[in-house]
C-alpha cells in the first residue's frame, strides 16, 4: 500500500439508467506527506489515473480537500481528507479509419509501430480525424487499453507530429500500466537520430534543465528556472560532422525523461536546433543552396527520428528492443551531405 494515505474506498453513486456509475476515492494525508502538492500526491497514490486526467479532475472541481476545491498546486496538510470523484470513461465515439500502419511488432498485449512524419498520435484541437488512434482503432478494434481515456486508447507515450519513429501501443490495461511504470522508472530505452544546425564543441554531453511552457508563447516549450518547469534530462553523442554547405551535426540523443518537445528544446538551448524544426528553428535563412532547401522541405517535419526503442514486455517479462532506420527524406538528406566533397564524416572522437 502507498504511504501517506488510507486505502481508497469505492463509494458509487446511484447510476442514471443506462449509465455506468462514477466512483469515489478517499485519502487521508499522513504526516510524512505534509507539504506535498495535491497533484503530485494524487499521481503517487492513484497511479491508474494519468497525470492529464488528474489535472482535469482537479480543474473541474471533482477533487475536494477537506470540503474545498483547491488548485493542483495546493500544499497538503497532515490529516487533510481528499475525495476524488472519478466519472466513468467517456463512450468512445471515434470512427476507425483505414490508415496504413508500419507495424514492427504485435502480440496479444501490445504493438510497436514506426510512425511516419506528419501523422498526429491522437485527436485534439485541429486534428479531429486522421490520427494514429483512428488507424489503431481500424486495426485493433476494441483491443486497446482504455486507461488513456476515450481519445487516447492504447497511447502510452507520444511522438510529435513532425517526428518519425518507434512508438509502443498498449492493447490491454495490464500492458499499459506496466509500460507506464517503466517509463516513470526511466528504464525504457529511447534513442533518437537528430540532424542539427551548427557544430557542438564536445563529442558527447548531458543536458539537464527544467522544461515548461514558454511564458511568451504558450504553444512552445522552453528551458525554465528550477521550480518553473519539470526536470528534464537528455544525453547526446556526436555521430557525424558536416561542414558544407554549412556546419551540421548528426547526433544520437537519448531520453532520460520524456517531457513535451524535450529533445528539440534541449538542442535549441545548446544553440543547435534540429534541422527543419519550425517551432524552435535556427534564426535566419538556410545557406543559399537550392539542393539543401529541397532536401529540408522534403522532410515534411524535423530531422528527428526515434530510431531505437527497448523495454521489458509488461506481461511476459521478455526483453524487447527494436530499431528503425530514418525515413527516406531524412536518409536522402544525410546521403547528400556525405557526398559533398570535404563535407566531413564520422567524428574521430566518437567510438
Amino acid at each position: 500500500m502507498s504511504r501517506g494515505a488510507t486505502p481508497p474506498t469505492a463509494e458509487p453513486r446511484a447510476p442514471t439508467p443506462g449509465a455506468e456509475a462514477p466512483t469515489s476515492r478517499r485519502f487521508v494525508v499522513e504526516p510524512e506527506a505534509a507539504g506535498t502538492r495535491l497533484d503530485r500526491f494524487l499521481q503517487a497514490h492513484a497511479p491508474d489515473l494519468s497525470r492529464t486526467r488528474l489535472q482535469a479532475l482537479i480543474a473541474s472541481g471533482q477533487v475536494a480537500v477537506t470540503g474545498g476545491h483547491p488548485k493542483a498546486s495546493h500544499r497538503l496538510r497532515a490529516g487533510a481528507e481528499i475525495t476524488v470523484e472519478v466519472p466513468p470513461p467517456e463512450p468512445l465515439t471515434l470512427v476507425p479509419e483505414a490508415i496504413p500502419l508500419a507495424i514492427v511488432h504485435e502480440d496479444a498485449g501490445l504493438l510497436v509501430v514506426n510512425k511516419p512524419v506528419g501523422l498526429v498520435v491522437h485527436p485534439g484541437a485541429g486534428n479531429r480525424t486522421g490520427t494514429l488512434v483512428h488507424a489503431l482503432l481500424a486495426h485493433c478494434g476494441a483491443d486497446l487499453s482504455g486507461i488513456g481515456g476515450a481519445r487516447r486508447p492504447g497511447i502510452v507515450h507520444r511522438l510529435d507530429r513532425g517526428t518519425s519513429g518507434l512508438l509502443v501501443v498498449a492493447k490491454t490495461d495490464r500492458a499499459h500500466l506496466g509500460l507506464a511504470r517503466q517509463l516513470k522508472a526511466r528504464t525504457v530505452e529511447r534513442r533518437y537520430l537528430a540532424l542539427v544546425h551548427g557544430r557542438l564543441p564536445h563529442a558527447a554531453g548531458v543536458v539537464e534543465t527544467a522544461i515548461g511552457r514558454d511564458p511568451r508563447d504558450r504553444l512552445r516549450m522552453a528551458v525554465r528556472p528550477a521550480g518553473a518547469g519539470r526536470p528534464a534530462l537528455t544525453r547526446y553523442r556526436v555521430l557525424e560532422r558536416f561542414t558544407r554547405p554549412a556546419p551540421f551535426t548528426l547526433l544520437e540523443a537519448t531520453l532520460g525523461t520524456g517531457r513535451t518537445h524535450q529533445i528539440r528544446v534541449h538542442l535549441a538551448h545548446l544553440g543547435a536546433p534540429v534541422v527543419g524544426d519550425r517551432t524552435y528553428r535556427r534564426r535566419g535563412p538556410l545557406p543559399p543552396d537550392p539542393d539543401l532547401a529541397a532536401h529540408v522541405a522534403a522532410l515534411g517535419g524535423q530531422a528527428l527520428h526515434a530510431a531505437v526503442l527497448g523495454f521489458t514486455h509488461p506481461t511476459t517479462g521478455a526483453p524487447l528492443r527494436f530499431e528503425a532506420p530514418p525515413p527516406p527524406a531524412f536518409a536522402a538528406l544525410l546521403a547528400w551531405l556525405r557526398a559533398l566533397p570535404g563535407s566531413g564524416g564520422p567524428s574521430p572522437r566518437v567510438r
